[in-house]
């Protein structure tokens, strides 16, 4: 698997959200979106991360900014989350794996010793016009946000 490519238009999609309601990425418009590929919600690193985004929606708003996290758990794990750390944004639900897969960011990984497949920790910025901007591959969950900030801010 390979991500898209930088300055083409990004993958769109609809998945559901922790609602249960339907996200369609074509009718967000005039929007920077932040998209961010993540594991697993409640999992130590996850959890960082999602706060860390959390705590950031007010400078990433004025930078037009809408952010998007996706992991594989169903819609009701992700309201727990939401719930749990007082999360003020969408989690988007693929359990089916088919936007990850989409988006390069399904694949080998590693941890102690064994190998599976999985989500790789990933984040993608589309600029207003749709197009992807920038990749971030390798990504530190506890400067995440400040990282997600830099970049959208300098769109």
């Amino acid at each position: 698997m390979s991500y898209p490519k930088i300055g083409a238009k990004a993958p769109l999609f609809t998945l559901l959200n922790q609602d249960g309601e339907e996200i369609d990425l074509k009718k967000i418009k005039d929007k920077i979106i932040v998209l961010y590929f993540y594991p697993k919600a409640s999992t130590p690193g996850c959890t960082v991360q999602a706060c860390g985004i959390r705590d950031s929606k007010k400078e990433l708003a004025l930078a037009n900014a809408v952010v998007f996290g996706i992991s594989p758990d169903a819609p009701v794990k992700l309201a727990k989350f939401i719930e749990k750390e007082k999360l003020n944004f969408d989690l988007l639900s693929d359990p089916e794996h088919l936007i990850a897969e989409k988006y390069g960011v399904w694949g080998l990984k590693k941890f102690m010793g064994k190998e599976y497949m999985g989500i790789r920790r990933t984040t993608f910025i589309i600029g207003a016009d749709g197009k992807l901007k920038h990749i971030m591959d390798d990504v530190k969950t506890k400067t995440h946000h400040d990282d997600v900030l830099s970049l959208v801010t300098a769109l």
